[in-house]
């Protein structure tokens, strides 16, 4: 038996059960946080008087922060545990929430957006690297349902955020009380999560420049991310200048692929064990870029929603495959692994939102959104590269 394993005393099932379900918190907790941060970046643009310009700025801050803690997180997991950086890295995460709306400059909301970047980078390998030891030692797969719960809290958190600013409650109090909850939720969970990983010596705990299959497995999870942002950040507005949906029914183009794919993260797991990750990615991808070049063809509202809803059911399970597959390459320990390619996947969401708009300015979103195709049929080329 192995570290992990033997440090869960005599009952090692009830351990990693309550584990798993710990785990499902703090990915939970991290989607939450998402959704209300998300909801709020026009409250923070306002309150700082910022251009579109410097909100941009302060946004690529976020993604900065993320990716350089991300060169450390290997390391500190192995360490010092997944639980304790999951712990340390969630409190600072719901601090720098609290707190976002409280500075009066630029320049004070910059380093507060880096280390909000930070901390959710470090919490979002630290999960992840826990959830892998955790499929390894059950009965059943679960990261794709882990994934399903971080869709879930990024819905809830959205709509949370919303009601309360419905109701006038003011930016400063929300965020806070939400901080305050989410950091007394990650503190309780992590009690539950598994107290070490197992070590192997052979293994490098510390940040590897991508190269190899780690690379190849960076660009897809960079594709897969410049999609699947594409899709969150112009769905909308497709269904609203190309299919001329009234504006109820353009909302719905976000709400089909974000549910669609939340729902399907939940199966995720029972179609993984039924069918091998490397045919798995590639009949999703391929479904994702048959539905979205439907959607984009017939120029109908109503295609439109059925294909997105398509698309999301493709993308559900990228991620979780992706990191899966980067656990099994030889030499790295599985928190360095989802480390390096989750730099690479960031530059994908980083550069994304850009990329689209820039083709859409030069041509049509209709074309841009042909980003989404190219994207799923390269996520399918490369699933015969995923390790097994």
């Amino acid at each position: 038996m192995n570290a992990a394993v033997l440090a869960l005393g005599r009952n090692p099932a009830a351990r990693l059960r309550a584990a798993r379900w710990a785990t499902r918190m703090q990915f939970l907790a991290l989607g939450f946080s998402a959704g209300v941060w998300g909801v709020h970046i026009p409250t923070v643009k306002a309150h700082y008087g910022l251009s579109e310009g410097t909100l941009s700025i302060a946004l690529l801050a976020v993604a900065v922060g993320a990716v350089m803690c991300l060169s450390w997180a290997g390391r500190l997991v192995s360490r010092f545990s997944a639980r304790l950086v999951v712990l340390v890295a969630g409190l600072v995460l719901c601090a720098a929430l609290a707190l976002v709306v409280h500075g009066t400059t630029l320049l004070a909301l910059l380093p507060l957006m880096w280390i909000f970047g930070g901390a959710s980078g470090l919490f979002d390998v630290s999960i992840n690297a826990e959830g892998t030891v955790l499929e390894e030692h059950s009965d059943k797969k679960v990261m794709s349902n882990f994934h399903g719960m971080f869709s879930v809290g990024g819905m809830s958190g959205a709509g949370v955020g919303a009601l309360l600013i419905a109701a006038d409650v003011p930016p400063a109090w929300q965020l806070a009380g939400l901080g305050v909850l989410l950091a007394a939720l990650i503190a309780c969970a992590s009690v539950f999560m598994l107290p070490v990983h197992p070590q192997h010596p052979e293994h490098r705990s510390g940040y590897r420049l991508p190269r190899g299959t780690l690379a190849l497995l960076g660009m897809l999870a960079a594709v897969g991310l410049l999609a699947e942002g594409a899709m969150y950040d112009w769905s909308v507005l497709y269904m609203q200048t190309q299919t001329a949906a009234p504006p109820a029914l353009a909302a719905l183009g976000y709400a089909s692929f974000s549910a669609a794919m939340a729902a399907t993260r939940f199966t995720g797991d029972a179609l993984r064990t039924r069918v091998s990750a490397r045919r798995l990615l590639a009949a999703s991808t391929l479904l994702a870029a048959v539905a979205m070049a439907a959607a984009l063809l017939a120029r109908n509202p109503v295609v439109a929603l059925i294909g997105f809803a398509l698309v999301g059911i493709g993308f559900a399970n990228v991620v979780p495959i992706l990191f899966i597959g980067a656990t099994k390459v030889p030499g790295v320990s599985p928190a360095a692994a989802i480390a390096t390619v989750s730099s690479v996947g960031y530059l994908g969401f980083v550069l994304g939102p850009p990329l689209v708009g820039s083709i859409a300015h030069a041509m049509s979103l209709g074309w841009a959104l042909g980003v989404v195709v190219i994207g799923a049929l390269l996520l399918a080329w490369g699933a015969r590269r995923l390790p097994t």
